[in-house]
């Protein structure tokens, strides 16, 4: 049985769909979606609202998490990297977890025991 891996990523929102595409294109068509908020090195942004500065530390983001065997763990990066790419802070992040078990709800069938 394949070593399987956690992969997320928090990336802009506008990028989604494009990553999203990417990832379907390149065989990966299971994941889960989640919209959060948070900041990084760039530590929010300043808007204009009625005529005040108001300043904005916790951003819109899009959470994509994808279960994977470990050998196509640097496709996925790969993919992630090339879609969601502007080149300016707040582009994201990825992290990659290990996972030691998944069971289907539905059948209990267990992968990676």
């Amino acid at each position: 049985m394949a070593k399987m891996k956690k992969v997320e990523a928090i990336i802009r929102q506008e990028r989604f769909e494009r990553i999203k595409e990417e990832l379907e294109r390149a065989g990966f068509v299971g994941m889960t979606v989640t919209e959060v908020k948070g900041r990084g090195e760039q530590k929010g942004i300043t808007l204009q609202f009625r005529g005040r500065e108001m300043q904005v530390d916790l951003l819109p983001k899009t959470k994509i998490e994808l279960v994977v065997e470990e050998d196509r763990v640097d496709e996925v990066i790969e993919v992630v990297m090339k879609a969601g790419r502007t080149g300016k802070p707040g582009d994201g992040r990825i992290f990659v977890i290990d996972v030691e078990r998944t069971i289907k709800v539905r059948t209990g069938e267990e992968d990676g025991k």
